[in-house]
């Protein structure tokens, strides 16, 4: 996402990566790799769980999970990997945020 985050700018999107890790590990991650979108720790698993993302201790611990929530909070797509190379590709998500924002114009 990093590599295409100008993309979903260009879309009205807002990237946010929410990970399990604590708030230094994560910040220390964040700048090592100069990542340019919003990232939020996790540690107690509170979005996790009202979520419903899933946790697999023998498939490396919490997957993937994806989401769109709309410019009036809904949620608009969701997918939960099943394991951590189920990701949906930038340009699967790209062409959604197209659509929703076609969309949002159109209404």
């Amino acid at each position: 996402m990093r590599r295409d985050y100008p993309r979903f700018v260009a879309l009205d999107a807002e990237v946010l990566s929410i990970g399990p890790e604590d708030d230094a590990a994560f910040r220390a991650y964040w700048e090592k790799h100069q990542i340019p979108f919003v990232g939020a720790s996790d540690p107690s698993h509170a979005v996790l769980k009202q979520y419903g993302q899933e946790v697999n201790l023998f498939k490396l611990g919490r997957q993937p999970a994806q989401m769109i929530v709309d410019k009036r909070g809904t949620l608009r797509y969701v997918h939960y990997g099943h394991s951590m190379a189920d990701i949906p590709s930038n340009e699967e998500l790209l062409e959604i945020l197209e659509d929703l924002e076609a969309e949002w114009h159109e209404g």
